[in-house]
């Protein structure tokens, strides 16, 4: 790797175990900020934010997420929702609201923090018990869902680019 300003985007590793240490609201805006750079479908920028810092919400989420279970140790969880009013296409609202988490993702491992990415959309039932515990309005979906916190775990950095995959001007 020869440009350290592209390395932190090689090196981000999902990360399910997180010191007790709280994340400080300055730290919650640079992600936060990040995500809200994200590109998107005609510029619309169809995303909102829930930031989840209450023990008793992560909690319940743990419970509700089948793979969120290291949120009852994550001091930090972002809920990424799309807005039906701002961009009325389903599927456009989960490609721009991925753009917004990827780059949430990459500014939390940028700022020393760790994250996973959990999945909420397509899945009908995720979708509906989230936006029943959050009282979503009809017209918010909850897309993604991102659990942070200080890493209390490092991940192996495995070679991931593959020439095989690489196609020009045809397959």
């Amino acid at each position: 790797m020869e440009n350290n300003n592209y390395e932190f985007i090689l090196t981000r590793r999902s990360i399910r175990k997180y010191t007790p240490e709280s994340i400080s609201e300055k730290d919650i805006e640079l992600l936060l900020k990040a995500a809200s750079y994200a590109p998107s479908a005609n510029n619309y920028q169809p995303w909102h934010f829930i930031v989840i810092t209450e023990r008793e919400i992560l909690d319940k989420l743990s419970v509700v997420h089948p793979y969120a279970k290291m949120l009852k140790h994550a001091p930090l969880a972002i809920l990424i929702c799309g807005d039906s009013n701002i961009q009325e296409i389903l599927g456009y609202q989960a490609v721009d609201c991925s753009a917004a988490t990827e780059n949430l993702l990459l500014a939390a491992h940028a700022i020393g923090l760790g994250g996973v990415w959990l999945g909420v959309y397509p899945r009908e039932q995720r979708m509906k018990d989230i936006k029943e515990l959050f009282s979503l309005p009809e017209n918010i979906n909850p897309m993604t869902l991102v659990s942070i916190g200080h890493p209390a775990e490092t991940r192996p950095f495995p070679e991931r680019f593959n020439k095989e995959k690489i196609h020009y001007n045809s397959w």
